[in-house]
């Protein structure tokens, strides 16, 4: 079946493209293996010059791949090219940073004997690349999803093959063509199109060295499983049900600014949006009105429109599934405030919503929602709102707003997540580890944390040499 781009606003099909015959996949695996060969023995300054090459690729041609991302996911036209310049960004970060990321430890020792010659002993730790590292990657951040993996992986000497998501095979092709045009040798740098059904196998090739995925939990345990089965390193960062905690000393008109923001961040299509607002006694029935007035008054739209908020959603599955999940918690006892219905137009459009009195095992508590939906809870107080915040199977990200530092510093000591952020939004940051705990996966992205998920730390220890 071909890979088809069909634009979620309107329904209009693009371009659509055959998928690889075995043939041409054995090729592209073939390639990569003896791309490897050449690329990880290059200087890492050479490595890093092609990465910095495409950061200036991505910088200087944002406008245009960013209107790829809006006509194959519907992203809002603005945070597009927001997108891709930040891709510029990672680009530079790992192009300027390397060689010291890469560059070998010596370990202390005073050791001076042993049963080889008599003589000091140094002790050393080096980072050294894997081989081919498959990425399986997600649609809602079409560029900033591959270009977080891609970057630390190449400078560190690995080779990159991309199975992207079936929506955005257009976006997919167009990362493939910036590393190409910044000198990445042919094999360096493919993009596999290739149904999901081929994942599988193309984990359990003996070229495939490591995988990371970003998606689903049940994608993430089906490649993990895959993954150990066959004993290859893996980087899962899966859902989220990320709480927003307000506590009643909060600035609370910025929390409520930022709440909204944090909820409908790429339409509300994002692992770490907010989606579950929990809010203590004291604080709840202000915040409560602010955000619902706030959600209702978001302007839905055609997301090539610079005055649009809220754009559609992916794809036809994600909507339906998002106005069942709804329609399961209003039956499970949940109250709408706003929304709480698909737009009747054209296009894939779920009003913005906000549900209160969610009861536990109710979708809205326990499941991730994809889209602009926010679950509103009430805490007693600051045990109950901690309490609340991980209750939950997931556990990707939090933020706390309060201005008391030892209540902020209690939630960040105590939240059941990978990062915490204290009166501001999540987002994710080129410079930390990005990434998980529980049902939201294993391993870091970013930082120099995430370059070196995908290497052979080596220790050499060596005595008796001139």
């Amino acid at each position: 079946m071909a890979i088809q781009s069909i634009n979620p606003t309107s329904g209009a099909r693009g371009p659509s493209f055959e998928p690889l015959t075995e043939g041409e996949l054995e090729e592209k695996l073939a390639r990569a293996r003896s791309a490897f060969t050449t690329w990880s023995r290059l200087p890492v300054a050479a490595r890093a010059g092609v990465v910095a090459h495409a950061g200036e690729i991505f910088a200087r041609e944002a406008a245009a791949l960013g209107r790829l991302a809006t006509e194959e996911m519907g992203k809002l036209i603005e945070a597009g090219r927001q997108e891709v310049d930040k891709c510029a960004g990672s680009c530079r970060y790992y192009a300027a940073n390397a060689e010291a990321f890469l560059r070998p430890e010596v370990v202390a020792t005073d050791e001076v004997s042993g049963d080889g010659p008599r003589g000091p002993v140094r002790g050393e730790v080096r980072y050294e690349p894997l081989g081919a590292v498959l990425a399986v990657m997600p649609w809602n951040f079409p560029f900033w999803q591959v270009v977080r993996f891609a970057a630390p992986a190449l400078v560190a000497g690995n080779v990159a093959l991309l199975k992207h998501a079936s929506n955005v095979p257009r976006c997919a092709l167009a990362i493939e063509d910036v590393f190409r045009r910044a000198g990445a040798p042919a094999g360096v740098f493919q993009t596999l199109l290739v149904s999901t059904d081929a994942v599988s196998a193309i984990i359990a090739d003996g070229r495939v060295a490591a995988v990371t995925l970003t998606g689903s939990e049940t994608a993430g345990r089906r490649v993990a499983a895959v993954a150990g089965e066959h004993l290859k390193k893996v980087v899962l960062e899966l859902g989220g049900s990320d709480p927003f905690i307000v506590l009643p000393d909060a600035d609370l008109d910025r929390a409520v600014a930022t709440a909204v923001k944090a909820r409908v961040v790429n339409s509300g299509q994002s692992c770490i949006a907010a989606k579950r607002f929990i809010v203590v006694e004291g604080a709840y029935d202000r915040f409560a009105d602010g955000f619902a007035g706030a959600m209702k008054a978001l302007r839905v739209g055609d997301p090539m429109d610079p005055t649009t908020e809220v754009g559609p959603l992916a794809t036809g599955p994600i909507l339906a599934t998002l106005a069942d999940q709804v329609a399961r918690s209003v039956a499970a006892g949940a109250r709408v405030l706003v929304g709480g219905h698909a737009l009747e137009r054209t296009g894939h459009f779920y009003a913005p919503t906000v549900l209160a009195d969610v009861p536990r095992g109710a979708p809205a508590f326990a499941e991730e929602l994809f889209g602009p939906v926010a679950t509103l809870l009430r805490a007693r107080d600051l045990g109950d709102a901690l309490a609340l915040a991980n209750a939950t199977p997931f556990g990707l990200a939090a933020s706390v707003w309060t201005r008391d530092r030892a209540a902020a510093e209690r939630f960040a000591r105590e939240l059941d997540v990978g990062t915490v952020f204290i009166n501001d939004m999540v987002v994710s940051d080129t410079r930390f580890p990005f990434g998980g705990v529980k049902a939201s996966g294993h391993g870091r992205e970013l930082g120099p944390w995430g370059l070196r998920e995908f290497v052979n730390v080596k220790t050499v220890r060596s005595q008796g040499l001139g």
